[in-house]
């Protein structure tokens, strides 16, 4: 059996990628084989290997399947800033056919866990009038959500799964990413979020000291998303 799902969030910063690797390492806990793909990223670093996203290393860690970076990551960018903005300056048209065929490469070898994180939220524009969520939309992936639990958070979280589904992509599950613990009446919010997303809640996230992916998979849970074999 595989399963892969696209995640996205309520909005950048919201840690997309802190919660993507903890999913991929709850599902090495799990023993499933994993695999990811963030086809875009901007905020590089020039190192002797070529461009590097701290983001896409981060889910290279949690892959079990020998994949390289540039499988990863096909698409990187040194400006930390948009990434039609960064593409834009480097002369490359950043489409939804540029960034969908290396992530069917990754697809392709059939991971039992496999992510494909966006960047920034559902509607982060590429080149022309594509967005990333067409790339979600011609993967034809279920969708994780990252909520950045803070002040507006209700907001950003309705709004964004509504565009999702209106989008005719299924909200598989969404993670409390609590990124603000000093949010006026917390635990009201979490339970707005949960009565009114239509959608299992993979887990609440509190802010860690260190948010190393072993420790956010502890707050994780696979187990609504129905993929984790059946004990016996």
């Amino acid at each position: 059996m595989t399963a892969a799902y696209f995640v996205t969030g309520t909005d950048t910063e919201v840690g997309k990628t802190t919660i993507a690797a903890g999913l991929l390492h709850a599902a090495r806990l799990a023993g499933l084989s994993t695999a990811a793909a963030k086809p875009v990223a901007s905020g590089c670093e020039i190192t002797a290997e070529g461009l590097r996203n701290s983001d896409a290393l981060a889910l290279l860690g949690e892959c079990t399947l020998p994949l390289r970076y540039e499988q990863v990551n096909p698409l990187a960018f040194e400006p930390a800033i948009a990434p039609h903005l960064a593409a834009r300056e480097a002369g490359v048209e950043l489409t939804v056919t540029s960034l969908a065929e290396p992530v069917r490469q990754v697809l392709a070898l059939q991971a039992q866990f496999s992510l494909v994180e966006g960047a920034g939220g559902w509607r982060v524009p590429l080149a022309g009038d594509e967005t990333l969520s067409d790339l979600a939309i011609e993967l034809g992936l279920p969708v994780i959500l990252v909520v950045g639990v803070r002040l507006g958070c209700i907001n950003h979280a309705l709004l964004s799964a509504e565009a999702i589904e209106r989008d005719g992509l299924r909200l598989a599950g969404w993670v409390a990413n609590i990124v603000d613990p000093a949010t006026s009446r917390l635990q009201e919010n979490l339970a707005t979020l949960n009565e009114r997303l239509e959608a299992p809640c993979l887990g609440r996230v509190p802010r860690l000291p260190t948010a190393s992916p072993a420790a956010v998979a502890r707050y994780l849970d696979l187990a609504p998303l129905k993929i984790l074999p059946l004990r016996t």
